[in-house]
């Protein structure tokens, strides 16, 4: 399909993805969730690509809801919540959580990182949220936005941001819907890295090859299904997981090039099977 409202480049092994609205700071829309949807699909569809970053054009992530939806929605317009599974990929979770309408990222069986580059507000949050891994900029503002539109915790953000930050920073974060910053999204744990504006996509970048070039792609798309999954399952049933998941490894090409590389003492060179 022609996507309207993302970039999408594929450059030694790592894809980026840009949502590209920025003359309305990347404002979501139908067409914007498509679009992302169907890159996110792509991406972790293709054996080329073994890292994935999102991030948003000019000055911003993600504005949020662009109002002009909202504003039709409140004229009495129709809505999309579907609640219904969507398919998933190989290698990704299975779990019907992971495949519905926002929540699709975990069952992406590629590494996600969000490169918080501005203002990331509503589901303009929620996004990177089902990213596995996110960094900010200095000057990245967030607020979750809901209860200043009179709406609600959208998308299963209930649900996330409780096991990001914990439940009281969540209930501060969610029913003041009050601005804050880069700082004060580390210190929650909302963010993994504060990296200077001119700096941001560069790191994150950097970060992206180290998984890229380093370590068995295999390796992170299991491990990343384990531990979206974990959320979902007792020590004992994650456990039971792991052990099937170490004997089907020691099977596999990965596992053998890791041992080797590692005594041959030269770079490693997976495939990912």
């Amino acid at each position: 399909m022609t996507r309207e409202t993302v970039l999408y480049d594929v450059a030694e092994r790592i894809c980026t993805i840009t949502l590209n609205r920025p003359d309305r700071l990347n404002a979501w829309t139908r067409q914007m969730h498509l679009d992302l949807k169907d890159a996110m699909s792509t991406a972790g569809a293709d054996p080329e690509v073994r890292a994935i970053i999102l991030t948003g054009a000019g000055r911003g992530f993600c504005a949020g809801a662009d109002m002009g939806g909202l504003q039709a929605i409140g004229a009495g317009a129709a809505t999309d919540r579907s609640s219904k599974a969507q398919d998933g990929l190989p290698g990704g979770s299975t779990l019907a959580e992971f495949k519905m309408n926002y929540s699709y990222f975990p069952s992406i069986p590629k590494f996600i990182i969000a490169a918080i580059n501005g203002p990331c507000a509503g589901v303009g949050l929620v996004i990177p949220l089902y990213a596995d891994l996110r960094f900010a900029s200095e000057s990245a503002v967030f607020t979750t936005a809901f209860a200043q539109r009179g709406l609600i915790a959208e998308h299963g953000v209930s649900w996330l941001l409780p096991r990001l930050i914990g439940l009281p920073a969540a209930m501060d974060l969610l029913c003041s819907a009050r601005k804050f910053r880069a700082p004060e999204a580390l210190a929650l744990g909302l963010v993994s890295r504060v990296i200077a504006d001119d700096k941001l996509l560069a790191e994150t970048r950097a970060y992206a090859t180290l998984l890229a070039n380093t370590v068995s792609p295999r390796s992170v798309a299991v491990m990343k299904r384990q531990l979206w999954e974990a959320e979902f399952q007792t020590l004992a049933e994650a456990t039971v997981q792991a052990n099937h998941e170490m004997d089907l490894s020691f099977q596999t090409a990965d596992f053998k090039e890791g041992v080797a590389h590692f005594l041959e003492k030269r770079a490693a060179r997976f495939t990912g099977k």
